[in-house]
């Protein structure tokens, strides 16, 4: 691998400017996924790994494989089972070395040469593939024979429909510092689902409808800088301590090693933003955390908090929609939010929360854009929440 030397802050500034790219390119292809694409960005950026946890159909291949298109990176790529064989993964043994008396492998196209890598089903492999694995994700580096190579990872990319139960796959787990839920879109987004879904089938026939907005170049030079990004004030880092302790006590596990490392991330969100430093949104990052599905809505119920009030306080820096949050995708989900709202049948409780949460937060992304079109808006939605509120949806 070629050294790479750190970027200045102007080049930063235009590496961010390229990222954002690729985020309003895949929040443009797939729908209610902001929150996984700026996770899979900033894991790239900080050089970490990310597993996708879902079910079949939720978009988790699709997500990986467009984000690594938008990469210039070389792209490896493998459907795990328990019958891989590591011959599979890491290159075929080097017959004419092995004959004279020496152990190799072919590794080109491999994954010992990949710098994007997405293993789907990864935790259905076996523990000779595994054990290599957990060397190349954590110290970049793979036995070959008598030789240890290092090798140019940038970020390893897992999928699975189920969280692994098995005590021998705790310590792959373990190296994906974030663990990403993906679900089915809830019933107000179905219109655009299938809009978007009919626009994604007939792009697929296209060649050549990606290119790729970053080099990994880049990504391996910020990689350099990152010394020269870690730096947190001293209020980020108490609220930090607070968090993680808050997190603790509730029985989630956070070791010291995985402290640290989070801290790359948060740096990472701040740079993708093209912010200097890392800021309390940026904390949305520890929801991601869990080791176990039923700690979700327990991260949520600590993290939410905290970064709803910043940006309650910093509308303008708001990620409503993704980073290109327009008026006309505001408008379109106005317009979805209000046909479930008003219509005859009754929604549950739950429904009308989260579709009032929804409403709040297209007040808020309105607010902050302030113009002619945006102030009209915000009187229709101020007009929708009378009319809920005051309805009988929400007597009993």
């Amino acid at each position: 691998m070629e050294p790479t030397r750190p970027l200045a802050r102007a080049e930063l500034t235009d590496v961010a400017t390229r990222l954002q790219g690729a985020a309003r390119i895949l929040d443009s292809k797939f729908l209610d996924k902001q929150e996984i694409i700026r996770l899979l960005i900033i894991s790239a950026v900080a050089g970490e790994h990310l597993v996708i946890i879902g079910p079949p159909g939720t978009a988790k291949s699709a997500l990986i494989r467009t984000f690594a298109r938008l990469v210039d990176a070389r792209y490896f790529e493998y459907l795990l089972t328990r019958f891989t064989e590591p011959n599979e993964i890491f290159g075929p043994v080097d017959i004419k070395q092995f004959r004279e008396g020496s152990f190799a492998r072919r590794t080109e196209g491999m994954l010992p040469e990949g710098e994007i890598v997405f293993l789907d089903e990864v935790f259905k492999s076996n523990s000779a593939i595994l054990n290599s694995l957990l060397t190349i994700m954590n110290e970049r580096r793979l036995a070959i024979g008598g030789e240890v190579r290092r090798v140019p990872l940038i970020s390893l990319f897992g999928a699975s429909n189920e969280v692994p139960n098995d005590e021998n796959l705790a310590a792959i787990f373990d190296r994906f510092l974030l663990r990403v839920v993906s679900e089915n879109l809830d019933s107000y987004h179905f219109h655009n689902l299938v809009a978007r879904g009919i626009e994604n089938e007939v792009r697929a026939f296209r060649e050549g409808d990606l290119h790729p907005v970053i080099r990994s170049a880049d990504l391996h030079a910020i990689h350099q800088s990152f010394s020269g990004l870690l730096g947190f004030s001293e209020d980020f880092l108490a609220k930090y301590k607070g968090l993680i302790f808050q997190i603790r006590s509730e029985g989630i596990s956070v070791s010291d090693r995985r402290v640290v490392k989070l801290l790359k991330l948060f740096a990472a969100s701040a740079l993708f933003d093209g912010r200097s430093q890392a800021c309390d949104g940026d904390f949305f990052v520890l929801k991601h955390i869990w080791n176990h599905l039923e700690q979700v809505p327990l991260l949520e119920e600590i993290v939410n908090p905290v970064v709803d009030a910043y940006f309650r306080e910093n509308p303008a820096e708001r990620r409503f929609l993704g980073p290109q949050a327009g008026l006309e995708d505001l408008l379109s989900e106005l317009k979805l939010i209000r046909e479930l709202l008003l219509r005859q049948d009754d929604l549950s409780d739950i429904q009308l929360f989260s579709q009032l949460k929804n409403l709040g937060e297209i007040k808020a992304a309105l607010q902050s854009i302030g113009n002619e079109t945006a102030l009209r808006m915000l009187s229709e939605v101020d007009q929708l929440l009378e009319t809920v509120l005051a309805s009988s949806k929400l007597g009993g």
